[in-house]
């Protein structure tokens, strides 16, 4: 994958990620991403559907798209790792450098909730 693909994730707010069920399916979901060293880093519920498919299979696809999911570019395959505790610490260190003041206010909800997290780290194939 050169470089020129993966420029049009540069300058975008939200990717979709499409994990897949065990019988194949696809199931795709808009998130928030920033990206450090050529990684992609996302959060989500700790038990969260995505993470319990991405548990079973690594293997999904990423492209920009909008708040709501409508895809803005082309399909990149890639491979999703659950972060331990080092690596979530990273993921949210750049997620709250990009999303700033409404990352944080979300974090502020989600511990008022006592909602465990997870972070997610896309590397493309």
């Amino acid at each position: 994958m050169s470089n020129a693909d993966l420029s049009q994730f540069s300058g975008q707010q939200y990717l979709s990620i499409e994990s897949f069920r065990k019988d194949g399916r696809g199931v795709r979901t808009p998130v928030w991403f920033a990206e450090g060293d050529g990684v992609y880093y996302v959060y989500t519920l700790a038990d969260s559907y995505k993470i319990k498919r991405i548990r079973n299979n690594p293997r999904i696809r990423i492209a920009p798209c909008d708040a709501r999911g409508g895809v803005k570019g082309e399909w990149v395959e890639a491979t999703a790792t659950i972060l331990d505790e080092n690596g979530e610490r990273r993921a949210h260190e750049l997620l709250n450098a990009k999303y700033g003041l409404i990352k944080r206010a979300m974090d502020v909800i989600s511990k008022l909730r006592q909602n465990k997290r997870a972070a997610i780290a896309i590397r493309v194939n």
